[in-house]
């Protein structure tokens, strides 16, 4: 029985072990199917996706940072497939929770500021005083920045987490809301819910744009 509205999403299951968290890794094992017949419509629109992202992320990163292109077209293929699975019957959608984004961004970002703190120690100085910024306020810039850079992973996954939570809590309110409606009632019902449905499948492929573009944009930083 369910205790409250949020415990749609609880991952557990039973207390001995959650079978949800499969649902993070089980669109990959459709995934390889396609690659019996090439080229095939499926392996083609991949590949035009990656190679969009590819000129997209590398005109962001610079010449210096090609390599990073690699991580973030993974990164953006990762959170897709989740956000698309999530979308399923009955399948637990990973991509809302905490857990999942926070260890996708944190160790990203991390990566990120050892690299550039230890590599380019003045270059990560500089970008604490923005050009042109009067001598009285340098402190306060100083300070406002560091706090910035400190709550950039918690941005990326709190963004992830609760664009994906927010369409899913309002397809449940309306599921429970239908069960004693009339005949009007449930068709409109059933049409908001189709356009919700339009809504969450646009929300799952700009989401895992947003986190990769931003993760891209953090490392051109460095």
């Amino acid at each position: 029985m369910m205790t409250n509205l949020f415990s749609t999403f609880d991952p557990s299951t039973s207390l001995q072990f959650s079978m949800n968290w499969i649902s993070t890794f089980i669109g990959f094992l459709i995934l390889p199917a396609s690659y019996w017949i090439l080229p095939n419509r499926m392996n083609l629109m991949v590949n035009n996706v990656t190679q969009k992202l590819h000129e997209e992320f590398k005109m962001l990163l610079g010449p210096s940072n090609k390599g990073m292109t690699l991580l973030t077209i993974a990164l953006f293929m990762f959170i897709l497939t989740n956000n698309a699975m999530g979308l399923l019957p009955y399948v637990f959608t990973s991509s809302s929770h905490l857990v999942f984004t926070m260890t996708l961004a944190l160790p990203l970002w991390l990566s990120i500021m050892l690299f550039g703190w230890i590599n380019h120690t003045n270059h990560m100085f500089t970008h604490l005083v923005p050009m042109g910024t009067p001598a009285v306020l340098m402190p306060f810039m100083v300070l406002i920045e560091t706090i910035s850079n400190l709550i950039r992973p918690g941005s990326l996954a709190v963004r992830l987490t609760a664009n994906m939570i927010a369409g899913h809590l309002l397809m449940s309110l309306l599921g429970n809301n239908s069960i004693n409606a009339s005949n009007i009632v449930l068709i409109f019902i059933m049409s908001v819910q189709m356009m919700l449905m339009m809504f969450e499948t646009a929300v799952a492929i700009i989401q895992a744009y947003v986190f990769s573009v931003l993760s891209t944009l953090y490392t051109s930083e460095v």
